[in-house]
C-alpha cells in the first residue's frame, strides 16, 4: 500500500519500486515503528483527534501487529510494501478499518522514520555497550589468570622493553573502556524525540511533545523541526563509535594473530575458535581473529558511506536519507558479532609462559635501557651519556654473539669502568618490570591494582 498515491494517476514501474522500496531492510524498525505509533496515538488522543475507545482499539491492534511481526522476522521484508510504515499502516487498517487511517494525523513519514531509527539506535547502543563490557571482563579475567607472565613490549614491531602480559591485556581493556564511554556519550544525543516535527515545519495539532518525550523514555524533544527530520548526525556518531571500537578490536586481533604464530608462539587459540586447512594438515588458522580484523574495514566503510550521503544535502528531508539505514544495520550487526566472538577467544586462550619469558630476554639487548638506567641511578651518569654507553654494550653483544646479560664483568668494565658486578641483578626481565613502579606502569604491584580496580568497575569476580 502506497501512502502517497492521491496526486498520481499512473503506477510506479517495477524497476522504480525495486529501486525505491526499503522494506527489505527497514523491516528491522517494525518494533520501533509500532512502539512510536502507540505513543503517537495516545498523544493525538489527548489532542482531541481520537476518543478513548479509538485509542484502546488502535493500541490493541498495534499489539497484535507487534506479535505478528515478531513471528515473521526477516520474512516481513518480503511482504511487498514500500517500507515498514506502509506495512504497519496496511495491516492496521485491515484490523480496524478506517480508524487505522486516523493514526497518521499530524505525523509525517519524515518524523516517523527518524523516531523509529532513534529508538532502534538507542537499543543498539545499549546492546553494543554491553558487548564492549563483556569483552573487557574477559580481558581482565585473562590478565588475572596470567599475572606474573613476562613478555616483550614492542614499538615498531621490534622488541622494546619487558612488560607483563597482564599489562598488555589491560591496555586493550582501557581502549574498550573509552569505547563504552563514547557510546554512553553518544546516547545522550541519540535519545532525542523528533516525533511531532511533521514533514519539516512541525505538527498542526496541539501535541504535548515534552510529555510524549517523557513517556517514551527519551532525553529531550528536538528543538527545531527542520533539523529533526533532515539530520542524521546521530547515526553518523553511532557509526563513529562503532568504527573506533572495531579499530581497537582489530588491533587486538592483529597482536594475537602474531602471538599465536610459530614465529612468536606466545599463545595458542582454542580449537573451538580456529579452523584448519583443506590442503595442509598441520595448519591451525586464527579465523576468528582474522575476521575480527577484516570486519573493522567493513564498519569503517559504513561510516564513510554515510558521510558521503550527508555531505551535500539541503534541508530538510531528502530520499538520500534512506541510505542511512543499511550502513547502520550492517555496522551494528557485525560489531555485535565481533564483540560476541571475543570472550570465547580470550576465555579459552592458552599462554606459553616460557616462550613469553624467553622472548622477553632473548639476546639481552631488550634490557639495554636497564643498563642505561643502572648507570644513571648508580653513578649519576647523564641519561644521554648512559644511553650511548648502553648502545656500545649492544654493539659488543652483536659483534661477539654473547647475550648482553652474559657479558663478563671485564667486558662491561671495558665499555665503561663505572659498570660494576652488581649490574647483573638489573639485567633480568623481572627486574626490568619491577622498576616500572609508577601509576600506569607494568610493575607487578601496579598491575595487580589495575586488575583489581578494573574488576571492581566491571563486576568481575577474581578467583
Amino acid at each position: 500500500m502506497a501512502l502517497w498515491g492521491g496526486r498520481f494517476e499512473g503506477q510506479a514501474s517495477p524497476l522504480f519500486k525495486r529501486f525505491n522500496d526499503s522494506l527489505r531492510f527497514d523491516w528491522r524498525l517494525v518494533r520501533a515503528d509500532i512502539l512510536g505509533s502507540k505513543f503517537w496515538a495516545a498523544a493525538i488522543q489527548r489532542a482531541g483527534v481520537l476518543t478513548a475507545d479509538e485509542l484502546a482499539r488502535l493500541t490493541a491492534a498495534l499489539d497484535e501487529l507487534d506479535a505478528e511481526a515478531q513471528k515473521l522476522g526477516p520474512a516481513l521484508g518480503e511482504q511487498g510494501d514500500e517500507d515498514v510504515h506502509s506495512w504497519v499502516e496496511r495491516n492496521l487498517i485491515a484490523k480496524v478499518g478506517d480508524l487505522g487511517k486516523k493514526l497518521h494525523t499530524g505525523r509525517s513519514r519524515n518524523d516517523q522514520v527518524c523516531t523509529d531509527l532513534r529508538i532502534y539506535t538507542v537499543d543498539a547502543i545499549i546492546d553494543l555497550k554491553e558487548g564492549v563490557r563483556a569483552a573487557q571482563r574477559s580481558l581482565v579475567g585473562l590478565a588475572h589468570r596470567e599475572r606474573g607472565v613476562v613478555m616483550p613490549g614492542y614499538t615498531h614491531l621490534q622488541r622494546g622493553q619487558p612488560i607483563l602480559f597482564s599489562h598488555w591485556c589491560l591496555a586493550y581493556a582501557e581502549m574498550l573502556d573509552r569505547d563504552a564511554a563514547r557510546f554512553d556519550d553518544a546516547l545522550r544525543r541519540v535519545a532525542l524525540l523528533p516525533l511531532g516535527s511533521g514533514a519539516l515545519a512541525g505538527t498542526a495539532y496541539p501535541v504535548d511533545r515534552e510529555r510524549l518525550c517523557r513517556e517514551m523514555g527519551l532525553v529531550a524533544a528536538s528543538r527545531n523541526s527542520l533539523d529533526a527530520v533532515g539530520d542524521r548526525d546521530f547515526v553518523f556518531e553511532t557509526l563513529a563509535c562503532c568504527a573506533m571500537a572495531s579499530i581497537h578490536l582489530s588491533r587486538l586481533a592483529e597482536d594475537l594473530i602474531l602471538y599465536c604464530s610459530s614465529e612468536f608462539g606466545f599463545v595458542t587459540l582454542d580449537d573451538s575458535v580456529s579452523s584448519g586447512s583443506s590442503l595442509m594438515p598441520q595448519k591451525k588458522n586464527p579465523d576468528s581473529l582474522e575476521l575480527t580484523r577484516a570486519k573493522s574495514g567493513r564498519i569503517m566503510g559504513a561510516l564513510v558511506a554515510l558521510a558521503t550521503v550527508m555531505k551535500g544535502l539541503p534541508l530538510a528531508y531528502n530520499k538520500d536519507l534512506q541510505e542511512d539505514k543499511e550502513p547502520l544495520f550492517d555496522a551494528v550487526e557485525h560489531l555485535g558479532l565481533t564483540l560476541a566472538m571475543l570472550p570465547p577467544v580470550l576465555d579459552t586462550l592458552k599462554v606459553n609462559r616460557d616462550a613469553c619469558r624467553a622472548a622477553a630476554l632473548g639476546d639481552g639487548t631488550i634490557l639495554a635501557t636497564e643498563l642505561a638506567d643502572y648507570l644513571v641511578s648508580k653513578a649519576g651518569v647523564p641519561f644521554r651519556e648512559a644511553h650511548d654507553i648502553a648502545g656500545r654494550a649492544v654493539r659488543l653483544t652483536l659483534s661477539t654473539g654473547t647475550p648482553l646479560h652474559k657479558l663478563s664483568a671485564e667486558q662491561f668494565r671495558s665499555i665503561d669502568p663505572r659498570i660494576g658486578p652488581d649490574v647483573f641483578a638489573a639485567l633480568t626481565p623481572e627486574a626490568a618490570v619491577a622498576k616500572r613502579d609508577v601509576l600506569g606502569g607494568t610493575a607487578p604491584d601496579r598491575v595487580e591494582k589495575q586488575i583489581a580496580d578494573a574488576a571492581q568497575r566491571l563486576g568481575v569476580k577474581l578467583a
